[in-house]
């Protein structure tokens, strides 16, 4: 079979063509070679995420690889059957552990029995979807599709401590349903919750008040919640607005840094959820990014969008190179919609 080519400096130029690569050879069965790993990023090549990510799915597959090192920026992979399994995998940093899950778990839809992961690294990384954002708005959109799957958080992990771990559980399925998300519905609440590990209560109290400031009048009642986690878990701390819409729920999500005002946080992730609200779009940015691989793998669908980010147009064209699909982003008013022609 002939050995697919791929470009790591291209679009985006950052770990979502390696990860794409990595899930769709698997499935496919198709080998790649990619070079200029992660070039548009201050530290090119392979970081302990990625590699821990290559390594777990070679794993998984029984593939064989070339160039998995720390700082590599050229791999080949060759793929082998993809096999069910009880896996543990450690990051051994506080990379995160979510995008390697999303790396691995459409493989094991597809594996010839039922799996289990562990994997422990980052839970809450500010370069990555939280692992509430998987399951609250990922997860349910997937089971939509037929997905049988279940995740949890077992501790949380936040940067750059780390130290958290996740845990999943992923039947295969047959085949993958499809979807049309075009209307997401009435907004049926809105959700802010404050967590702190290692961090003044008072901070998430803050936080808290300022988004009920910025985001009663716009959403109605604002419930909340304040996460108080043991301090071996911290320190870190994670500001969540979850938006249940009929059709479909977003989350948003800002993170404390030393130094920065609690007031300043809650204004990011608030001002994330009003331009969502403000648009006609049924789903975010993010969560756009990571639909559109179980969507070619269903092989039709469509949704719509508030921004085509570069990730989502990166990741379409992986995708176009390992399945015959073809998606079509055109512009509508006040979004962008995603279809598989």
């Amino acid at each position: 079979m002939k050995m697919i080519e791929l470009d790591g400096s291209h679009g985006e130029g950052g770990g979502q063509i390696l990860r794409t690569a990595l899930t769709l050879s698997m499935i496919t069965g198709i080998p790649f070679r990619i070079e200029r790993i992660r070039a548009r990023r201050s530290k090119p090549g392979l970081l302990r995420q990625h590699l821990t990510a290559v390594n777990a799915a070679a794993q998984i597959c029984g593939a064989q690889v070339q160039g998995a090192a720390p700082g590599s920026q050229a791999l080949s992979f060759v793929p082998g059957k993809i096999r069910g399994d009880d896996y543990r995998f450690a990051i051994g940093t506080a990379g995160s552990c979510t995008l390697v899950l999303q790396t691995l778990l459409p493989a094991l839809w597809f594996a010839d029995a039922p799996s289990t992961l562990r994997i422990s690294g980052g839970t809450h990384n500010p370069a990555a979807p939280p692992l509430d954002f998987l399951s609250r708005s990922w997860l349910p959109l997937l089971l939509r599709m037929g997905v049988e799957m279940a995740i949890e958080l077992l501790r949380h992990g936040f940067y750059p401590a780390g130290g958290g771990e996740l845990y999943a559980r992923v039947c295969p399925v047959s085949a993958l349903q499809s979807f049309e998300l075009l209307e997401r519905g009435e907004l049926r609440a809105a959700r802010a919750t404050a967590i702190v590990a290692g961090v003044p209560v008072e901070v998430a109290k803050r936080e808290l008040a300022e988004l009920d400031l910025q985001l009663g009048g716009v959403l109605g009642e604002l419930q909340q919640e304040l996460r108080a986690l043991p301090s071996r878990e911290g320190p870190g701390n994670a500001l969540l607005v979850e938006l249940q819409y009929r059709e479909i729920t977003e989350l948003f999500t800002a993170f404390g840094e030393k130094g920065l005002p609690a007031e300043v946080v809650a204004n990011r992730v608030a001002k994330l959820a009003r331009h969502f609200h403000d648009s006609t779009a049924v789903v975010g940015e993010h969560l756009a990014d990571q639909l559109v691989l179980p969507l070619a793998l269903a092989g039709a669908g469509s949704f719509t969008t508030v921004r085509v980010s570069s990730h989502l147009q990166t990741n379409v064209e992986v995708i176009g190179k390992f399945l015959p699909v073809e998606f079509v982003l055109t512009e509508t008013a006040g979004a962008h919609r995603i279809s598989l022609l």
